[in-house]
């Protein structure tokens, strides 16, 4: 599932329409790996610096640019992926992938940012889903690496092979480990139409106060998993139970003034916004299975919105 590459034209060095045109399969790459847009950048800026630090002849002698890049990327993602683990051990109540906004979104009217929306970079499919996300952050950075670059990106194990650092054989298996991760935890979601409506009845029901109707919408066994990174006011771990969650929804907006909630896409599928003086302050992903919300993750963590300003 690559993103189309975006050409560049440059007279003096034909090559850069080719090397420039990664950046979106590349930052897809990063972002599916790292669960960080903001991260992602970073890696992929990484990477470039590292191929014009080669001598000219150097990349002359490279077939694929893209490949080259990919598999830096992959390294720098492996990488920081295995640091991460330790810092996340240290970081206030539950981590969740960065949410990305759905690539028409507007804000005001207009795209968001200079060069509009940053998911415009990144192809919205299943394996962006805010549901998937959570699964690879179960994985080890080798499983998630292999599988990401195998059964997403269609590279083959001996590529991967050379990211991972260990033969074809190793990384089949780790593929293998993480689908059946994936199999175990990623139960078939509803259609993204009949998940909208859902998030809209959501919405409804959460701005009239009617807490029975809130209740109905959600499975009995659903699950809320906020992110506030010590950063701002939130539950620092999950909450269970239809009518756990909506009473504790109900009482979380009863804190907040002039909260005001806004369909959005987010990760790909039908999301809420909530924002406080035009401020984005939580933006919520589903998990909706028939007919039903399963799932919800709310990202308040100030550092993750920046997407969303």
């Amino acid at each position: 599932m690559t993103v189309p590459s975006e050409p560049v034209s440059d007279p003096v060095d034909p090559r850069l329409s080719v090397v420039m045109g990664e950046r979106r399969r590349l930052t897809g790459l990063a972002y599916r790996l790292l669960g960080s847009l903001a991260d992602a950048e970073d890696v992929v800026q990484d990477a470039y610096t590292r191929w014009y630090a080669l001598s000219p002849g150097q990349r002359e002698d490279i077939d694929s640019p893209g490949a080259w890049l990919a598999k830096a990327v992959g390294r720098l993602c492996l990488n920081v992926l295995s640091s991460a683990r330790v810092r996340r051990e240290t970081y206030v109540g539950e981590w969740l992938p960065e949410p990305l906004p759905g690539p028409a979104e507007r804000d005001g009217g207009g795209p968001v940012g200079p060069f509009g929306d940053p998911a415009d970079r990144v192809t919205l499919d299943e394996s962006v889903t805010m549901a998937f996300l959570v699964v690879l952050e179960s994985m080890t950075p080798a499983e998630r690496v292999a599988f990401v670059l195998h059964d997403v990106f269609r590279y083959p194990f001996a590529d991967v092979a050379q990211v991972v650092g260990r033969t074809p054989a190793a990384c089949r298996q780790l593929a293998v480990s993480a689908r059946r991760r994936v199999r175990t935890a990623h139960a078939p979601a509803s259609p993204a139409a009949r998940q909208a409506g859902v998030v809209k009845a959501f919405k409804r029901a959460w701005e009239e106060g009617d807490i029975d109707s809130l209740v109905r919408l959600l499975d009995p066994d659903a699950t809320v998993t906020a992110d506030g990174g010590g950063r701002v006011r939130t539950a620092r771990r999950p909450i269970s139970g239809a009518e756990r969650i909506a009473r504790t929804l109900f009482g979380f907006a009863g804190r907040v003034d002039d909260l005001t909630l806004v369909e959005r896409t987010v990760n790909g599928r039908p999301g809420l916004v909530a924002q406080r003086d035009g401020r984005t302050v939580t933006v919520t992903a589903f998990q909706v299975e028939n007919g039903l919300i399963t799932h919800i993750w709310a990202v308040r963590n100030p550092d993750k919105l920046r997407s969303w300003a």
